[in-house]
């Protein structure tokens, strides 16, 4: 039994010309999954970036602390870290959106807080002496607390405390208890 040329189509030619490519339903089928790992993976992706934050301007705070106790023994000289509003001068009042590093009028390093991260403290400049050691007005070692915070409860431990303890020693911890609050 054969076939004519031109007058229909054998089983063969039907065979060998299939159609490549996706339906449709499986393409709903596959957005359908990705849509819902994204919305599984968001969550915690903000909670990483968040932590990347407060380790980003705890880092940048703990090396301005040692810039300015470094340059200190460097120049024999004091040498101070201090909130500034401007970049080139110490500010006695206000938030710590904005610091530097300054040695009499020379401004060694200047430095700010990214939204959303906040920094509180209770001091408003911590001076390295010389000998490397910061005091207070009576001499003795500082000891002073730098939080930076992001007011969120993701990550829940949402603070991280930067604390210059014995007049010299820098350390950093993870703090807060989730209730999405800065001090």
């Amino acid at each position: 039994m054969g076939f004519r040329k031109g007058l229909g189509t054998s089983r063969n030619t039907i065979g060998r010309h299939r159609i490549r490519g996706f339906s449709l339903v499986e393409m709903m089928v596959t957005v359908a999954v990705v849509a819902i790992l994204a919305a599984v993976a968001m969550p915690s992706l903000v909670s990483v970036v968040n932590n990347n934050r407060l380790a980003s301007q705890s880092n940048e705070l703990v090396a301005s602390l040692q810039i300015a106790r470094s340059e200190a023994i460097r120049m024999n000289a004091p040498v101070s870290l201090c909130r500034s509003t401007n970049g080139t001068s110490c500010a006695a009042a206000g938030s710590w959106t904005r610091w530097i590093v300054v040695s009499g009028a020379t401004v060694l390093r200047d430095s700010s807080v990214r939204a959303p991260v906040q920094i509180t403290s209770g001091a408003a400049t911590i001076t390295f002496r010389a000998d490397g050691l910061s005091r207070d007005a009576t001499g003795a070692l500082t000891t002073n607390d730098f939080t930076v915070c992001v007011p969120t409860n993701k990550p829940p431990q949402n603070r991280r405390l930067v604390t210059l303890s014995l007049g010299n020693t820098v350390s950093t911890t993870a703090a807060g208890t989730g209730d999405a609050t800065c001090p």
